[in-house]
């Protein structure tokens, strides 16, 4: 079986894309967890997520762009999605990270690029959530997000944190004093053991000591985890403490645990599915076999059906 550190390495050699894609089966699979390349796969897919009452995220898969007109493009496309939403009447919010809008180029441009998107999504009426990436730029997306936390509402802007981060706790207990809607969820990258948690049995306590402080916030935040351990945690401690079912939701990836999606959301949870689409899709597709054994099998399995 392949590593997960292996599985994250290949990731970030997107060159191996072309490769891949010519085995139409390897193709094929993807499906399963990316939304299809274009605006209108991604509409339709979260149309089906709708009708089994369940929201959805929709995010551009691109990482890390080149030069300052890749990144205009995708601002562009953003605006594009947040027209679709309203044209299409599907319930969704965005999702962006923020080396898509040139952090990696320039801070201020990212920042800028990403306002741009959350000003038009606030004037929609819509909620943009600004992913985390890597470690190496944790700091100045939380930078970044404070900018753009301090300039528009509560309801107009959140953000992600890990809990395999030894910072994260930390980041959560400061993030709430603004206040600040906030996705909690393990993470995917291939961190040193300085950084994050390398035993996961860390990772998982860390994960239900964050969750525990979200939901005793009285904010709105998001339980990101496909793990029934987790799923189980968060329901004890919601019942225990009193919460109610609306005060906060569960969120998953597309195509990952599509029973306990349709099993949450029969039981009354407000559920939201991330939903990738996009012509980038290797490097997010080989981080979601890296994360779940299972996913590994799933693509091996449909290999060999032929």
């Amino acid at each position: 079986m392949l590593s997960r550190t292996l599985l994250i390495y290949l990731s970030q050699k997107e060159g191996l894309k072309d490769f891949a894609a010519r085995f139409r089966l390897f193709k094929k699979v993807t499906t399963r967890f990316v939304a299809g390349e274009t605006i209108a796969e991604a509409v339709a897919a979260i149309r089906d997520l709708n009708a089994e009452g369940c929201s959805a995220s929709f995010d551009h898969l691109n990482e890390s762009v080149a030069n300052s007109e890749e990144a205009d493009a995708e601002v562009r496309e953003y605006l594009h999605i947040l027209e679709q939403i309203d044209e299409t009447g599907i319930d969704s919010n965005v999702s962006i990270k923020l080396t898509q809008f040139g952090l990696e180029l320039d801070p201020d441009l990212a920042y800028r690029n990403a306002r741009t998107v959350v000003a038009e999504a606030a004037r929609r009426g819509h909620f943009v959530r600004v992913d985390m990436e890597s470690s190496a730029v944790t700091q100045v997306t939380i930078d970044i997000f404070k900018r753009l936390r301090s300039e528009f509402g509560l309801n107009d802007v959140g953000i992600v944190l890990q809990s395999y981060l030894r910072r994260t706790y930390d980041d959560a207990i400061d993030l709430l004093k603004i206040p600040a809607r906030i996705r909690i969820c393990k993470g995917a990258y291939n961190e040193p053991p300085e950084v994050a948690f390398p035993d996961k049995h860390d990772t998982d306590n860390n994960y239900v000591r964050v969750m525990q402080l979200l939901l005793k916030s009285g904010v709105y935040h998001g339980i990101a985890t496909h793990d029934p351990k987790m799923i189980e945690a968060t329901i004890s401690f919601m019942k225990r403490e009193g919460i109610a079912k609306d005060a906060f939701e569960f969120q998953m990836l597309y195509g990952v645990r599509r029973d306990l999606q349709h099993q949450l959301a029969r039981e009354g949870y407000n559920m939201r599915v991330y939903v990738p689409y996009g012509k980038h899709w290797y490097p997010y597709f080989m981080r979601r076999l890296a994360e779940r054994p299972a996913n590994i099998w799933f693509v091996l399995k449909n290999l060999l059906k032929g």
